[in-house]
């Protein structure tokens, strides 16, 4: 189901910059026993993101209420909250914009993340690269055509997830997540200050890391740090916590965290 701009629509104007120029950003959450998940880490999302664009900040006690009109009677699924910067003139400046297109997407949850969630999954490593660029590192932009790519390189190669590297060859996260890994008692992920998005699961496990006893280290490093590894795992709104099984040839079969973190999420209300 789609709503834009507070009405019941599946269409917006060949002018609006969000479909020229991927000019916007948005944020992906899910919807649990009627309540959305780490709103207020989406709400976090939102007003940084229009900052960093230098978009006018959001209404979003008018998003949550929008949303929750969406969700009324659909149980349990997901959302997209996407803003694009509005109507303007033709090119690239911003000057003389309109109000920004306010979209919000609900969908149900993808059937094979619970699965995943059980049994863990393999990874494959990406040929393609992410350009580094501080300018948008961090910011889910509507323009996601390094994902597009990078998922088709994955369907080709009949994968169900990849990690990804910058252009320099550091570990950044894999094509719809973030990535952890472990060694004995210290909790390892990438760096995300020149690429990729610091998701709001991710900041939900880092701030988990001290009650488990773990350590936590963002750390600039490339694919051979994880051979060392002790436990992978993968993170993101809606497949939550994801065991990684191998990497390529590499194979994992401690998932002792990543389940420590399962029972934790499912004794959160998250809310």
């Amino acid at each position: 189901m789609w709503m834009v701009n507070g009405e019941l629509a599946s269409e917006i104007t060949v002018s609006d910059r969000g479909f020229m120029y991927g000019d916007g950003y948005f944020t992906t959450l899910q919807w649990r026993d009627g309540q959305p998940q780490f709103w207020d880490w989406h709400v976090e999302r939102l007003q940084s993101t229009a900052r960093r664009l230098r978009m006018p900040s959001p209404d979003t006690d008018r998003l949550l209420v929008r949303l929750r009109g969406l969700m009324t009677g659909q149980g349990d699924g997901g959302a997209k909250i996407m803003i694009s910067r509005g109507q303007g003139v033709r090119g690239y400046s911003p000057q003389g914009c309109m109000a920004p297109t306010e979209i919000i997407q609900t969908f149900a949850l993808p059937a094979h993340y619970p699965q995943w969630r059980q049994n863990g999954i393999q990874l494959g490593i990406c040929q393609q690269r992410l350009a580094v660029g501080s300018l948008l590192a961090g910011v889910k932009s509507l323009n996601r055509l390094e994902q597009v790519l990078l998922r088709d390189e994955l369907d080709q190669r009949q994968l169900a997830e990849g990690l990804v590297c910058d252009h320099d060859g550091w570990l950044v996260e894999a094509v719809t997540a973030n990535l952890f890994w472990r060694r004995d008692s210290v909790l390892y992920t990438p760096l995300l200050d020149r690429a990729g998005v610091e998701g709001v699961m991710r900041r939900w496990v880092l701030a988990q890391a001290e009650q488990l006893g773990l350590q936590c280290c963002p750390v600039r490093v490339g694919l051979a740090a994880l051979e060392a590894a002790d436990e992978l795992f993968l993170t993101n709104a809606l497949m939550e916590i994801v065991p990684v099984t191998g990497v390529e040839e590499v194979c994992y079969t401690n998932h002792e965290v990543a389940r420590r973190l399962q029972d934790l999420l499912a004794a959160s209300p998250c809310t």
